[in-house]
Order: C-alpha cells, then sequence, then structure tokens
C-alpha cells in the first residue's frame, strides 16, 4: 500500500483553517479554489471535480470538530483502496499545520497523487492567506 503525508504551514488561524476544512461541500469556494473546479454533495459523500479534468467521489467517513480532522475515502475508478485525511493544529505564532494523509492502492499511482496532494496543499495556502 502507498502513503503519502505532506504537511503545509497557513500563515492563518487555524479556527478560520478549520471551518473552511469542515465544509465539505465548498472545496471549490473556500478551501481550493482553483485545485477543485467544483464539488456535489450526495448522502454522505461528495462529488469533486478537479482542475485537471478528474472526477472523484469520496465517501465522507468523518468529520471530527474536536480533534479539527476530516476523513474520506476515494470509491471507484482506477484506485482498488483509498483512505485520506485532512486535519489542522495550531502552530506557532497564529498560524495553522495542514497535515493531508492518503493511504491507496496499488502503489503504482503513488507519484499521480503524491502531485495532485503537493498542488492541492499549494492551492489552499494559497486561497486561504488571501483570504
Amino acid at each position: 500500500m502507498a502513503s503519502v503525508h505532506r504537511e503545509i504551514v497557513i500563515e492563518r488561524p487555524s479556527a478560520e483553517v478549520w471551518d473552511a476544512l469542515a465544509d465539505v461541500g465548498a472545496l471549490h469556494t473556500r478551501l481550493a479554489p482553483g485545485f477543485v473546479t467544483d464539488c456535489r454533495l450526495e448522502p454522505g459523500a461528495r462529488v469533486v471535480t478537479f482542475a485537471n479534468g478528474m472526477v472523484a467521489r469520496e465517501l465522507i467517513v468523518d468529520v471530527d470538530g474536536e480533534s479539527r480532522r476530516v476523513a474520506w475515502s476515494v470509491v471507484g475508478g482506477r484506485l482498488s483502496h483509498h483512505n485520506a485525511s485532512a486535519q489542522v493544529f495550531d502552530e506557532a505564532g497564529g498560524a495553522t499545520r495542514f497535515v493531508w494523509i492518503a493511504d491507496f492502492l496499488p502503489n503504482e499511482h503513488a507519484s499521480a497523487i503524491t502531485t495532485m496532494i503537493e498542488h492541492g496543499l499549494a492551492a489552499i495556502k494559497r486561497h486561504l492567506e488571501r483570504s
């Protein structure tokens, strides 16, 4: 199983970053515009359209306000297994550490998924620091 773990520091208060992350139906407007172009909620899931044209159906596993963590699982498509989470933590000086972890099979998609996560984190940082 491949695992990708990436972190980025965002110069915004963690409460603001968590508020955007927890709004699971607004990825395209509140969290990662430009990286995500559309997000549509369905019962227990969201359908996400990425800037590269890829569309993914993501089951929302948990939105945990206490730990400020969202977990999801992509279903269907080319992966036989996928689970991911994003979590925010207080960072010195009023900033936020944003952690994104994804585990998936098959392993040969590691490079593409790593690139997508890195582009996503860059878009999140750009958007939230401008807000």
